[in-house]
């Protein structure tokens, strides 16, 4: 027994230090080994991304929603309020005011910008060789400070100096007072929003038109279609799915609105200029009811949940995908 066993131990001396010995079970070690590295620098490169989510997103998100259902001003301790905040938010005429200025600001913008943005899409087609100048004209707006769109918008919503007053003055048409008129304040919003916007959409619309198969619309052309029969019956068919994300994507910005308003009035924004956002705003570094701003932001998130869910819901209706 002890002969065998001193041989066996030889054998496997020979065998570790033979190098040409078992060059599969290396190959697999060192894959193994391999991966686990591979693995470990992704998890690293990763890891200040996951940081910065969990701190900035997910860790504030969680925070608001125990919020949500506290009463605290920020400084002192917390006490429970049940569902007292979203009652008292829900039957304040404030908050119905904000929320009704909120669609209509969605109402005039989303279907403002995606027309518009379809408009021009259509037109850049035929652009020929000026398409990247013009495309950059469109988009310079997208990439600009809000805060200094508003203030050049600022400057030419002033009833004084306005040139878009005197323009409609020019035409015929009555000059408003954008900014202090109730009837006009959401509406210059609006125009703000589809101006600065534009140029995404613009975008969108054209890597969408360039996506068509140039089949379905020579068919057309041979069935005898009008240009508006096919942009009608085939264009907009195809692009219904690039419809349906910018609406999606447009509502939920439109409905977080808050930046022109501050800009235009401040925290001394009139009823009429209130939307949703604001309100979360001025009631939690205003009031400093950080529950009931919660509660206000909690109810915005299932409110556009909601939206969403509807939109995609229906899109079995009218989305079309090509293969």
């Amino acid at each position: 027994m002890a002969v065998s066993s001193t041989g066996s131990q030889a054998r496997a001396r020979l065998t570790s230090a033979d190098p040409d010995v078992h060059p599969d079970r290396r190959s697999r070690s060192r894959s193994r080994r391999r991966r686990g590295g591979d693995t470990a620098a992704g998890y690293l490169f990763l890891a200040p991304q996951v940081l910065g989510l969990l701190v900035f997103m997910v860790g504030p998100l969680l925070f608001a929603l125990v919020l949500a259902f506290y009463h605290w001003d920020g400084f002192g301790t917390r006490s429970f309020a049940g569902l007292s905040n979203f009652a008292e938010v829900m039957s304040s005429p404030r908050i119905q005011r904000s929320a009704v200025n909120t669609l209509w600001f969605t109402v005039l913008q989303v279907p403002g910008l995606m027309l518009t943005g379809l408009f021009f899409a259509v037109l850049m087609q035929r652009a020929g060789k000026l398409t990247p100048v013009y495309r950059l004209a469109f988009f310079a707006p997208v990439i600009t400070s809000s805060v200094a769109v508003a203030a050049i918008w600022l400057w030419l919503f002033n009833p004084d100096i306005s040139p878009v007053n005197n323009a409609l003055r020019e035409i015929g048409l009555p000059a408003p007072n954008w900014l202090q008129d109730a009837r006009f304040v959401i509406p210059a919003f609006a125009i703000v929003g589809i101006w600065q916007g534009l140029g995404y959409q613009l975008v969108m619309f054209m890597a969408g038109l360039q996506s068509i198969d140039r089949s379905y619309l020579e068919a057309a052309l041979l069935d005898g279609c009008s240009e508006w029969q096919k942009l009608r019956h085939v264009t907009i068919p195809l692009l219904s799915p690039t419809i349906l994300f910018l609406s999606i994507t447009s509502i939920i910005g439109s409905f977080q609105v808050f930046d022109y308003i501050y800009i235009f009035f401040d925290d001394r924004a009139p009823d009429s200029a209130r939307t949703i956002v604001y309100e979360v705003v001025r009631i939690a570094f205003g009031e400093f009811n950080f529950g009931q701003a919660s509660a206000l932001a909690l109810l915005l998130f299932l409110a556009l949940l909601v939206v969403t869910g509807c939109q995609l819901a229906a899109q079995k209706k009218w989305v079309h995908y090509t293969e």
